[in-house]
């Protein structure tokens, strides 16, 4: 035969390089559910689920379209436990000419892959991975010599590249390019927030819920309520329910939180982005057009694109660009093990208890929950970047390593030491009761920082910016903390240190 297709569960697109460069007719297919890959961490049942429902019906979506396919589905029994052990297997039966994979999306996996012509006796070619705006070689020739990357400014450029939002005279739609500022309403109950998008499970989809329930009852999460969606057809229905129901307001209300609303007014596009079953480039020419036919405001749409072509397309930069150094990052000198409520959501704090609680149920949590929430938490208390980021790596259904540890490790930890992000996303309690309702409904009180009663983030929030004062008190975007923070009397600074180091001491019982 001629080659070997090797397709991941992050690639199930028909437009995958790989797929581009074969021969339906000569070449086989290979795709693969193994132990190795499904229990290096312990990923969610929702998203073990919705990975290997979209593998097989993208797999069977191949075959109907004239590819031929060897397909392993999962069993703890099988003997090919690694992509590798499969791959070896069919190459001695097969004697392909070659091996060909598009690049993965984790630098673990493809250091593997990249020694894998070694051992199995074959070339293996590695095309680029061609769904993205933005290459690895430009990314890295954009940053040469800057030395700090912003996001804002490589934003810029991938909305030059695509003209998504441009004028015809190279200008940003709106004569701005950003509108964060527009994006951090609180939201009180109106407009009510619409429901979810909903795929009721087929065949395929309850048989993997059983399997994942029969063989990975021990891991977080519920697979309960599964209603994602696994084909490219029922993707570009969430996306057009995303765009009637939820993006006129999105902007508005991206950043806020609710006591009962787990999914606002958010995409929850961001699985089938990451996975292949929409291509980011149309579903942004999409959301803009809704722009252009007066379907959606300005600030909605250019948030979201900002989302998809700017950090998302960043944060893949710094990815490829520093691995794999940067996953053992850790300038703050953090050593504390990551709380178990984080698994539990056992916590008498009530925005921790909601977002953890969102998470174990839908797999999903939006990203100032990620960020100014449990993220937060994870920062203020110096817990390890490790732990923090294979917690966020399990959870997510949306979490592949290339998108999740930049974003952890840099943006929430600052663990780089400010090369992602120019100051350390740290905030009190104060930033959560203006974002939310959390506050009104929590054991403690927003508006306290000592006593028994006080909300934590207020204490640790102090706590981390004095003991930080060597690493942050020389950065500009921090010198009000400290001249706040400084003018505060001897007594209540030590009243405030003290109820933090009580805080870090029990932090289990919190």
């Amino acid at each position: 035969m001629a080659n070997l297709i090797l397709i991941l569960g992050d690639q199930l697109s028909p437009q995958l390089s790989a797929l581009a460069k074969a021969d339906k007719h000569q070449d086989q297919v290979v795709m693969a559910e193994v132990y190795d890959e499904a229990s290096y961490t312990n990923h969610h049942k929702k998203k073990l689920a919705f990975i290997f429902s979209a593998m097989r019906h993208f797999a069977r979506e191949l075959e109907q379209d004239g590819w031929r396919v060897h397909y392993q589905t999962y069993h703890p029994d099988n003997p090919d436990k690694s992509l590798e052990a499969v791959v070896a297997r069919l190459t001695k039966e097969l004697n392909p000419d070659a091996l060909m994979t598009t690049e993965c999306g984790e630098w673990r996996l493809h250091s593997q892959i990249c020694q894998w012509h070694e051992s199995l006796g074959i070339p293996v070619v590695i095309h680029p991975d061609t769904r993205f705006v933005c290459h690895k070689e430009e990314f890295a020739k954009w940053a040469k010599g800057r030395k700090q990357l912003r996001m804002e400014f490589f934003y810029r450029e991938m909305r030059k590249k695509t003209g998504l939002l441009m004028t015809p005279d190279g200008k940003p739609e709106g004569e701005q390019w950003n509108f964060d500022a527009n994006n951090r309403k609180k939201w009180s109950g109106k407009p009510p927030a619409p429901a979810p998008f909903r795929v009721e499970p087929d065949a395929i989809t309850r048989d993997v819920l059983q399997l994942v329930n029969d063989h990975f009852a021990d891991h977080f999460g519920s697979s309960d309520d599964f209603h994602f969606a696994v084909t490219h057809e029922q993707a570009q229905q969430a996306l057009e329910h995303f765009i009637d129901f939820a993006l006129p307001c999105f902007g508005d209300y991206q950043d806020a939180m609710s006591d009962h609303e787990d999914w606002l007014f958010h995409s929850i596009l961001s699985p089938y982005l990451n996975t292949g079953l929409l291509d980011p480039v149309t579903t942004c020419e999409a959301v803009v057009q809704a722009w252009y036919s007066g379907r959606a405001p300005l600030n909605a749409v250019e948030g979201f694109v900002r989302q998809i072509i700017g950090w998302r397309e960043f944060v893949r930069g710094i990815y490829w660009l520093l691995m794999p150094g940067y996953a053992q990052e850790n300038r703050l000198g953090n050593t504390r093990a990551l709380p178990w409520f984080y698994w539990t959501g056992d916590t008498k704090m009530r925005c921790l208890h909601k977002a953890i609680d969102a998470s174990a149920r839908n797999a999903y949590a939006h990203h100032i929950q990620r960020l100014m929430v449990t993220g937060n938490f994870a920062l203020l208390t110096g817990i390890k970047p490790e732990d923090i980021c294979d917690w966020y790596l399990a959870v997510y259904i949306d979490a592949f390593d290339w998108v999740e540890l930049p974003n952890t490790l840099g943006m929430v930890m600052h663990a780089d030491g400010g090369y992602l992000g120019s100051k350390p996303y740290a905030a009190s309690g104060k930033y959560i009761q203006r974002m939310s309702d959390h506050c009104q409904n929590c054991h403690y009180r927003v508006q306290d920082a000592t006593g028994d009663r006080a909300c934590p983030f207020n204490a640790l929030y102090w706590h981390f910016i004095d003991r930080h004062r060597d690493d942050f008190a020389n950065n500009p975007r921090m010198t009000m903390m400290y001249r706040n923070w400084d003018k505060q009397p001897e007594q209540r600074r030590q009243a405030i240190i003290s109820r933090g180091e009580w805080l870090l001491e029990h932090i289990e019982e919190l």
